[in-house]
């Protein structure tokens, strides 16, 4: 059984939350999790087709686990984080990496290479229920060839650590979103390009690149 996310308040994500995906992009497992935002705009409800970014030329998928938050909060103990995790999804965090390298050599905020629209296709939320976000597989395959494969439970901070370090800096909110981090093996999507993301017990999702 799926349902349609409620209207989200904000949606947090998480980089280099994979040791092997970190270490892709020349960086190691950072010591806390390192944040960024995307305005709810972004979102991409699947079969929907995503215009490539005319500011940036290396578009790239990574896909990840998206928690939603279903009871609100601030300072959540890592004990009862998961308590305020109603449903959980896959999705995909588009990144422009040409301009991701040059505004990181600048010093530079990320919202141009990350946050840009249609920047954030988003599946069908389960109800947590019964499973196990500390152990969901989920993949990514671009024109039918596996490129990421990954399982949550290959985090550097899990799902728990995530909500309760998110709370202490903000007041959580009912429909608020979590990007997880995504997997190694991350790469290139071009015009005309389909994408499917997909995790066990929930499903999976398609777009397309327009082209």
């Amino acid at each position: 059984m799926t349902e349609h996310a409620a209207a989200p308040v904000r949606i947090f994500c998480i980089g280099r939350n994979y040791a092997e995906h970190a270490r892709e992009l020349g960086s190691e497992p950072p010591a806390a999790p390192v944040v960024f935002m995307k305005p709810a705009t972004c979102l991409v409800a699947p079969g929907h087709d995503i215009a490539f970014p005319e500011h940036g030329r290396d578009l790239q998928h990574e896909v990840e686990l998206v928690l939603r938050i279903g009871r609100g909060g601030r300072a959540i103990h890592a004990a009862e984080a998961l308590a305020h995790v109603d449903a959980v999804t896959v999705g995909v965090d588009l990144t422009l990496r040409d301009v991701q390298t040059e505004l990181k050599g600048k010093g530079l905020p990320w919202e141009a290479c990350k946050a840009f629209e249609q920047s954030a296709p988003l599946g069908e939320f389960v109800p947590v229920g019964g499973l196990d976000v500390g152990d969901i597989a989920f993949w990514c395959d671009v024109n039918g060839e596996r490129r990421q494969t990954g399982n949550s439970g290959g985090m550097t901070f899990d799902c728990a650590a995530l909500v309760a370090h998110l709370s202490r800096i903000w007041t959580l909110r009912p429909g608020d979103l979590v990007y997880t981090g995504t997997p190694a093996g991350v790469g290139p999507l071009r015009p005309g390009d389909q994408f499917v993301a997909g995790a066990e017990g929930i499903g999976r999702y398609t777009w397309r690149i327009a082209g």
